[in-house]
């Protein structure tokens, strides 16, 4: 699904944020020794899509929306939603990193693309992606179960 103007690609992280909230809340319930890593990722993802939201909504205009100012494919960063029930830990983390690598690369690009068009949605964007990078490294460094 292409994403071109800046309301769907709003729509669409609301929904990566939304998704990877569900996922990381999944986690805090199977494997609650990390209870609260998962949890405060879905929190944040919460706070995610207030701060572009609210962003967005600061400077959107008629002339922004007909601009274009994506060209996103949506396809490319989609991820499974849920976890299949017999998931062990290990592949739930390497699911995780996974989609948090999509949702940086999502913010990245989306980012890169509209900062001609704006300043604040850009930023926002990278900002999230920036915050997102430090999730690798503490999924990365959560041990083994």
């Amino acid at each position: 699904m292409a994403l071109n103007t800046a309301s769907e690609v709003i729509s669409f992280a609301r929904k990566l944020e939304e998704d990877s909230a569900g996922l990381y809340e999944t986690l805090a319930e199977r494997w609650p020794a990390a209870e609260e890593t998962w949890l405060s990722f879905a929190r944040e993802n919460r706070k995610n899509i207030v701060q572009v939201e609210r962003t967005y909504y600061g400077v959107i205009s008629d002339a922004l929306e007909g601009c274009f100012a994506f060209n996103l494919d949506a396809d490319g960063y989609t991820f499974p939603a849920g976890l299949p029930e017999k998931t062990g830990y290990s592949d739930a983390l390497g699911q995780a990193v996974a989609m948090e690598e999509k949702i940086i690369r999502f913010y990245s690009e989306a980012a890169e693309q509209s900062k001609s068009l704006m300043a604040d949605v850009p930023r926002a964007f990278a900002l999230i992606a920036r915050k997102r990078e430090g999730r690798i490294a503490a999924l990365q460094s959560l041990p083994d179960r």
